[in-house]
């Protein structure tokens, strides 16, 4: 049985994006998997006074349990409740790969869905992203289409080489397709490698000549950046201390992140991050105390760590914390 988004209390990212476009600044869309990096987003949010997307991919839905993790998006509602002065959340499939996928979730109660044709030729994009914005639409779901491939790995989205988009397809895409928002190849890319950079070499600037040709061609449209975690250095030198293998994995500088925020780039996606934090809090835990066995000593210490990276993002990145 089909549930509405609303019913959930989640909302979709049309009036987010407005509001984000009109003061300058980008809604963080933060990744998650399991209980405490929900929560770290919930509580990292609601205290920085951020608008927040909850970004659920294909392969969390695998992991996880589809209806599972639906339903701990509803409890994120009612404990952000909890905690007093609640933020607009909306609930989003990452990456989707299917007209079918995409459908499951609007029925399941998700606000914003992406379908990712960028891989596919461009007439075969244009044709998914239209069908899947016919069916969104009638729920008065918000859809994400992408042009251009990021290179990279994460989650079940690959591609070894990234291709950047081209402004002169924009407007024909947008307005044939119906899309409300676009994910745009700029130089951004998936995963924790995301340049191929030796030590003390410069990650490359992130292409806003070409960010500036779409806003030109877009005016006031939503644009939207994938693969854009920092891929914090002290998280990757934790992990590399106690027995991680992470070298040279380096991420989108923040000043460029910053940049962008301030353009017509309304939702930054940050995935990474996270993981790197958690992992770098677990691992630490672990070499400290060896015969540590319960997951509330190892699990807590990584959410505290992710409250604080999320709420960082917000207030020093994004520009979103203080917005609601």
């Amino acid at each position: 049985m089909a549930v509405s988004y609303k019913e959930l209390g989640f909302v979709n990212t049309r009036e987010m994006f407005a509001k984000a476009m009109k003061e300058g600044y980008a809604v963080p869309a933060y990744n998650f998997n399991n209980m405490e990096q929900l929560q770290a987003i919930i509580t990292a949010c609601t205290e920085s006074r951020s608008p927040v997307i909850l970004q659920v991919s294909k392969g969390a839905r695998k992991y996880a349990d589809a209806t599972l993790l639906r339903y701990m998006g509803r409890g994120a509602i009612e404990m952000m409740k909890t905690l007093g002065n609640p933020v607009p959340v909306a609930l989003h499939l990452d990456h989707g790969d299917s007209f079918e996928l995409c459908k499951d979730c609007i029925d399941s109660g998700f606000s914003s869905v992406m379908i990712d044709g960028s891989a596919l030729p461009y007439e075969e994009n244009v044709a998914l992203t239209k069908k899947v914005v016919e069916y969104a639409h009638q729920f008065d779901v918000t859809v994400e289409g992408e042009l251009g491939v990021l290179a990279g790995i994460e989650d079940e989205v690959s591609a070894e080489h990234h291709t950047y988009t081209d402004p002169a397809m924009v407007e024909d895409f947008v307005k044939r397709t119906g899309v409300d928002s676009l994910a745009i190849s700029i130089g951004t890319s998936h995963g924790a490698y995301k340049f191929k950079v030796k030590p003390g070499e410069s990650v490359p600037p992130l292409r806003f000549d070409i960010l500036a040709e779409v806003e030109k061609r877009l005016p006031g449209f939503p644009i939207v950046l994938h693969g854009a975690s920092s891929v914090d250095q002290a998280a990757v030198a934790t992990i590399n201390k106690y027995g991680g293998k992470l070298e040279n994995a380096v991420g989108v500088p923040e000043e460029q992140l910053r940049k962008a925020a301030k353009s017509a780039v309304c939702k930054i996606n940050v995935d990474s991050d996270g993981r790197l934090v958690m992992t770098a809090a677990i691992r630490k835990v672990f070499a400290e105390h060896p015969a540590e066995f319960d997951p509330r000593k190892y699990l807590g210490p990584a959410r505290t760590d992710l409250i604080a990276m999320y709420k960082a993002k917000n207030e020093n990145v994004l520009g979103s914390a203080g917005r609601y």
